[in-house]
C-alpha cells in the first residue's frame, strides 16, 4: 500500500500531462485543430513540389551548435528560402544525396537561399570527415539526440536521410522523406524564388 501512495503523484503528473497534449491538440469549435499556429507533421511532399502558401505553417525555432563548435540559431535562416537536409556519416543514401545538394546550394547560394544540414546520431569526428569527403561547403549542425527533429511536431526523425524546405517567412514549404535528387531540389527551390520577396 505505502508503494502505491508514493506512485500517486507521478500518475497524477502523468495524467495532467496526457490532458495538456489533448487539449493543446484538441479541435476548436469551428472543427479547425487549434494546433495550427506551429507546423505539425502530416505526411510527406511529393518531390520537387511545395504546400500551397495557404497550407504552411511557421516552422518552430531551434538552436545548436555547428560541426565547427560555433553557435547557430534558426532565427538567422529568417528572410532567405532554407533547405535544411537531415543526414548522418553512416547513411549510405545520404553519400550520394549531399554531393547533389551541394551541386544545388553552389547555383543558388547568392539567391537569398541557406542550405542547414543537421547531422543526427553521429559522432562529431565521423561527420567532418564526411562532410570532407563529400565536398559539402554549407554548415551542418551537430544534432547527435535529434532534438532538431523533434522540435518539428510529428516529423519522421527516424527517415535519414530527410528534407524540409522553408519559404522566407519560415514556414514549412515542403517536407521530404528519403532521398531527393539534385534535380527535384533545384526545381522545388525554383518554385520558391518565384514566390518573390517576403
Amino acid at each position: 500500500m505505502t508503494a502505491l501512495r508514493g506512485r500517486r503523484p507521478l500518475l497524477a503528473a502523468a495524467i495532467a500531462v496526457a490532458l495538456a497534449v489533448l487539449v493543446g491538440c484538441s479541435a476548436g469549435d469551428d472543427g479547425q485543430s487549434t494546433s495550427g499556429r506551429e507546423y505539425e507533421f502530416t505526411g510527406a511532399t511529393p518531390t520537387a513540389t511545395v504546400l500551397d502558401e495557404a497550407d504552411r505553417a511557421p516552422a518552430p525555432p531551434f538552436d545548436g551548435e555547428l560541426l565547427d563548435g560555433s553557435p547557430f540559431e534558426s532565427s538567422s535562416l529568417t528572410g532567405d528560402i532554407a533547405v535544411i537536409n537531415f543526414w548522418g556519416s553512416w547513411c549510405a543514401p545520404c553519400r550520394v544525396e549531399t554531393p547533389e545538394f551541394q551541386a544545388v546550394y553552389s547555383d543558388v547560394d547568392d539567391q537569398g537561399v541557406q542550405f542547414l544540414g543537421i547531422d543526427v546520431k553521429d559522432q562529431r569526428q565521423f561527420a567532418v570527415a564526411f562532410v570532407g569527403s563529400v565536398g559539402a561547403t554549407y554548415p551542418s549542425l551537430f544534432d547527435p539526440r535529434g532534438e532538431v527533429a523533434l522540435a518539428f511536431r510529428g516529423f519522421p526523425a527516424n527517415v535519414v536521410p530527410s528534407t524540409i524546405l522553408l519559404d522566407r517567412v519560415g514556414r514549412v514549404a515542403a517536407v521530404y522523406a528519403g532521398a531527393v535528387r539534385g534535380d527535384d531540389l533545384r526545381t522545388a527551390v525554383d518554385l520558391l524564388l518565384e514566390e518573390g520577396p517576403a
